[in-house]
């Protein structure tokens, strides 16, 4: 049987480790390349993706020197070229470089920190040091927020990025940080005008974090910034939209309104589910009408409400339609949503179930259905 894609094997093997050694050989005198690359693939194959960059830091140390700014001269110069500064989005390097960054956190973190901060500057323009800069706003969060200060306003983007992704609060596979969620704020309120959508899309990301939080404070921003009106209106436009992503989903008023959506306009709405028995592995299939006696700017969702035998039932959004009514004309929707029985993320139980429909946040009309077993 073929094995399924492993993206841990596509981003550490025998050519990319060789690619690693090679820059080392030479980017510093007497580096063995040889026995860098044999010590890594006897080690490789049982980790994890994240455990394979230790081990690589493990296995290069050896050859480095012991005493870190002698160490940090070495890994500056073995790095490969920056990241093309023409590009604007989406460049993100190669895993292999993410070795600086783990050893700044090993050996600078406590006596090197200024040193350990250059080392990551460097970095970062070749692959993003958003995983590594959270150790140090841990352990020295007054210093290294105003060296991220410095570097908000820097030329690199892949810089000015680092000021936003690795200061998110709930930033993904890394670790926790300490310091107060709003401390940040400062630094997008710079970033958000930025000219490169890499560093918009992070504000973006980092505001809808933010909004898990203090979804007033994120919604006072977005005002605040545009009336300051330093952004372009439709790049402003696309970051509010994706910074307020989960309050949408949510049903948040003021997310709303503050996307054009009033929560106060009158919908009569129904839906009705195909006729016949709905059973896991199979589609779901339903019709909706919404109508207003107004025009409106209108956002229609619909959530699923899952039975989870023993614990709270589960609730889901998804996407439906989004657009402007018509007075007194209805608009009309056909879905057809798989209930996957294998999906890895969330595990569908027989029993009683409900889907709702929402518009701009508010539940305009239900309907329930038994969910069968799958045949």
């Amino acid at each position: 049987m073929a094995q399924g894609f492993s993206l841990k094997d596509q981003l550490f093997n025998a050519v990319s480790i060789g690619d690693l050694a090679a820059e080392f050989a030479v980017g510093v005198p007497g580096f063995d390349a040889e026995r860098f690359h044999a010590a890594v693939m006897a080690g490789l194959a049982p980790r994890e993706l994240l455990a394979r960059l230790d081990w690589i830091a493990d296995c290069l140390e050896p050859q480095l020197a012991a005493d870190f700014p002698t160490m940090a001269d070495q890994l500056q110069a073995a790095m490969v070229p920056e990241l093309d500064p023409s590009l604007s989005d989406d460049d993100f390097g190669r895993f292999i470089h993410a070795v600086p960054g783990i050893l700044a956190v090993r050996h600078g973190l406590e006596e090197h920190r200024e040193r350990a901060l250059d080392l990551l500057y460097a970095a970062t323009k070749r692959f993003s040091m958003e995983f590594y800069i959270r150790p140090f706003l841990n352990r020295w969060p007054a210093e290294t927020l105003t060296r991220l200060a410095l570097w908000a306003v820097d030329e690199n983007y892949h810089v000015r990025r680092l000021v936003s992704e690795g200061t998110r609060p709930k930033l993904p596979w890394a670790g926790k940080v300490t310091i107060d969620p709003m401390a940040p704020l400062p630094l997008l309120d710079t970033l958000h005008a930025d000219q490169t959508r890499y560093v918009v899309r992070s504000v973006a990301n980092h505001l809808n974090d933010i909004a898990n939080i203090d979804p007033d404070a994120v919604v006072s921003r977005l005002k605040t910034w545009r009336e300051a009106g330093r952004q372009s209106p439709n790049e402003l436009e696309w970051l509010t939209r994706h910074a307020l992503r989960t309050l949408v989903k949510t049903g948040d008023p003021q997310a709303l309104r503050l996307l054009g959506y009033r929560d106060d306009i009158e919908v009569k709405a129904h839906i009705v589910i195909k006729p016949g028995p709905v059973r896991i592995g199979e589609i779901l299939e339903f019709t909706a009408n919404v109508e207003t006696q107004e025009p409106a700017n209108l956002l229609v969702d619909y959530v699923l409400h899952f039975h989870r035998p023993g614990r709270r039932a589960g609730r889901k959004v998804f996407k439906l339609k989004q657009g402007r009514s018509q007075a007194g004309k209805p608009m009309a929707f056909l879905k057809k949503h798989t209930l996957k029985g294998n999906a890895t993320t969330f595990t569908l139980h027989p029993g009683p179930h409900q889907i709702e429909l929402q518009v701009n946040g508010q539940c305009v009309a239900a309907v329930a259905f038994d969910l069968q077993p799958a045949t």
